[in-house]
């Protein structure tokens, strides 16, 4: 087995120590560090007044937030708030603006701490920071920050209770409501009066609604349901939430149908509710939300907005708070990924990928309902939108095949568009590669069992002719994501897209795989039958992919690999399993090895398949005796989502099969590595160990 000295080598010392076929792959037109060098922003939020947007930039680990602020001509000038420093692996989540729009709070910690260092776990704080200052206040140890909205008042809880605290430093917290459940999604009222809340009591939650005058808790029409996403109505007197029955299907499940889910309406006083809505008993049945922004909004008019899969696509809808037959706003074969209601309340901006199913686009709806306007156009991907203050304006994440995922905004007269403007260009390094990336093909390809996949193709930068290239197989994790013809939304994809574009520019011919279960093609492809630890059917697409590859002229079919990570390191560990014959070797992060194990994890999010027995058979492991190609097996020994007694059963079962394999175990970390450097390991280790069985 190679030694740990040489698998985290980093950058060209590493890459001039590996013996490769030709001086092109000696010599990489870029590297890692470089490829993963732009920073990438998340938790996008507008101000209630001042026309302003904030975000969080992560650059190469050292996360702070940063300001976006129009200027008199309406362009958009940014500026970096706070100032935490380095690749410390604290994490940053949820900046909320005050109701004047001059402090933003935030969410510090919460994770283990990475470092080598005996601090154990980081406490999840919250912080504020004025915009004329320059170093962050801490508030203290809490989560759910939520500003009042007409007031110098910040609601947040803090063990199991609801707390609230003078924003501005002048008082001390004070608790006020300490109960049984755990508390969470916090809203308040529009005159500041009145908090609602969910109490989650595990098989079941409430909501509840905390007067502060009267200092009394009322309770919303309580049932053994589960009632989430509480939302006021614009005067306050109502508050709708929807209602999920017992029994739903968790995680890695094949069932597209449960007791449907409804929307209720309650008395904030009085506590009395009745159902408005409630879904058909076919597919559409099962609650599934956005993947971004909520688009559950309480519109103009009377109406509310809301999602739901009634025609098998995640689609937006608007109902009279009355009750009566939903209006379809968003018709067609496409999905919708996040959205915002306008500050009047009248229109609804969302992403979806109308018409162009692997990148995404912004588009205006009217909540009564219309024709939508399209927004952005072209081959980039524009996600999360939100719309300013004003609502004149919507800012939004975007990127391309070549530059990467950053703030934009797009304003608005007379009801057309203008440009779209980066709000913080000047933040890409020099260094990124990007003008060297290539762009990726759109491909599909039919699976053995006749199901369309959808997948993007990265060719060597000279080209699919001339002498027969390495290639790879890559699948994302989830397995309710999509990866797209560019960078991607969400947080860690980029990284592994900037990957397969370093994976190009080394001579390797690389496929992103969007296999059966993912999101962005409908509710039948990502509710598939016999999926996951019911039967495994995507291996199917597994064999798809590798066909698709070994028929290409410029593919050398014996130097065929695999990568992926979590559900993606599950694909790759079936591959290698199943399909030694086929695949020389592959890249095994986090993956799932043991479906009968993870199964007891997840039991309580209701995952189950149909049998212990089947739920093994599925698994990689039950195929262990058929695996003889080499693999390269990592992972964080802290992992909260992928338990790492996954990876000690493979080992075991690699050494007592003599399987050529080599470890990486990251002491500390995460599932989803909080250090920057410890990406830097994972790549550079995968990119050495791959080069070695298939740069031959």
């Amino acid at each position: 087995m190679t030694s740990p000295a040489r698998l985290n080598r980093l950058g060209a010392a590493l890459l001039a120590a590996i013996p490769l076929a030709s001086a092109a792959a000696q010599q990489p037109s870029f590297t890692i560090e470089a490829a993963l060098s732009a920073p990438f922003p998340s938790g996008l939020t507008a101000a209630p007044a001042g026309g302003r947007v904030a975000w969080i930039f992560d650059a190469e680990g050292s996360r702070n937030i940063w300001v976006g602020e129009p200027s008199a001509n309406g362009s958009f000038t940014s500026r970096q708030l706070t100032r935490f420093p380095g690749d410390v692996g604290v994490e940053i989540q949820t900046p909320v603006w005050s109701f004047d729009g001059q402090t933003l709070v935030f969410l510090r910690g919460g994770e283990p701490n990475p470092r080598d260092l005996p601090l154990g776990s980081t406490p999840e704080q919250i912080w504020a920071i004025a915009l004329g200052d320059t170093t962050p206040r801490l508030i203290g140890d809490g989560s759910s920050p939520t500003p009042s909205p007409n007031a110098n008042t910040l609601a947040y809880v803090a063990r199991n209770s609801i707390v609230l605290v003078p924003l501005d430093g002048s008082g001390k917290p004070q608790t006020v409501v300490r109960d049984l459940g755990r508390d969470g999604s916090l809203a308040w009222s529009p005159n500041g009066a009145r908090i609602a809340f969910v109490s989650n009591r595990g098989d079941h939650s409430f909501v509840g609604v905390y007067d502060l005058g009267s200092k009394s808790i009322t309770w919303l029409a309580p049932s053994v349901d589960r009632d989430v996403g509480p939302i006021w109505s614009p005067d306050g007197g109502r508050i709708a939430f929807i209602r999920i029955p017992p029994g739903a299907p968790g995680p890695f499940s094949s069932n597209r149908t449960a007791e449907p889910w409804s929307i209720w309406i309650a008395d904030a006083t009085t506590g009395k509710g009745h159902q408005i809505w409630r879904a058909n008993a076919s597919p559409g049945s099962r609650f599934y939300s956005l993947e971004g922004n909520s688009a559950f909004a309480w519109g103009a008019d009377d109406r509310i907005v809301f999602p739901w899969e009634g025609t098998g696509w995640v689609h937006l809808y608007s109902i009279p708070a009355a009750g009566g037959t939903p209006t379809l706003l968003t018709p067609g074969d496409f999905e919708v990924f996040s959205a915002d209601l306008s500050p009047d309340r009248r229109v609804i901006v969302y992403s979806s990928n109308q018409g162009d199913l692997d990148h995404r686009h912004l588009w205006e709806v009217p909540v009564a309902g219309g024709t939508p306007t399209s927004l952005t156009t072209g081959p980039t991907i524009a996600d999360l939108p939100v719309f300013t203050s004003d609502g004149h304006a919507v800012a939004f994440l975007h990127a391309d095949a070549r530059t990467p995922m950053r703030p934009a905004v797009i304003s608005q007269s007379q009801g057309k568009a203008g440009a779209v403007q980066d709000i913080a260009s000047q933040t890409i390094p020099e260094e990124y590669p990007g003008a060297q990336f290539v762009v990726p093909q759109p491909v599909i390809f039919r699976s053995p069992d006749g199901m369309m996949i959808h997948g993007q193709l990265f060719l060597p930068p000279n080209g699919s002719r001339g002498p027969r290239h390495p290639a790879l197989l890559f699948f994302h994790g989830g397995p309710y994501r999509q990866m797209l013809l560019g960078a991607n939304p969400m947080d860690a994809y980029p990284y592994m897209y900037a990957e397969n574009q370093y994976f190009a520019s080394r001579g390797y011919v690389v496929l992103s795989v969007n296999y059966r279960g993912g999101t962005g093609y409908g509710l039948s492809f990502r509710v598939p039958p016999n999926f996951g630890p019911s039967g495994a059917s995507e291996f199917n697409d597994i064999l798809g992919a590798a066909n698709f590859l070994k028929a290409r002229p410029d593919v050398d079919p014996k130097r065929l690999g695999v990568w992926g990570g979590s559900y993606g390191g599950y694909m790759t560990a079936l591959a290698l399993a199943r399909a030694s014959d086929v695949f020389a070797a592959g890249v095994d992060y986090a993956g799932v090895h043991d479906w009968t194990g993870l199964l007891k994890v997840y039991a309580a999010a209701g995952a189950q398949s149909k049998s212990d027995s089947l739920a093994f058979a599925s698994s990689p492991l039950a195929s262990i005796k058929r695996w003889r190609s080499p693999v390269l097996v990592i992972q964080a020994d802290d992992d909260h989502n992928v338990p790492f007694d996954q990876t000690v059963q493979l080992t075991k079962a690699l050494r007592e099969q003599k399987v050529t394999h080599e470890l990486i175990v990251i002491p500390n970390e995460i599932h989803d590595l909080l250090l920057h450097r410890s990406w830097l390991t994972y790549f550079n280790a995968q990119s050495d160990f791959l080069d070695r069985y298939l740069l031959r």
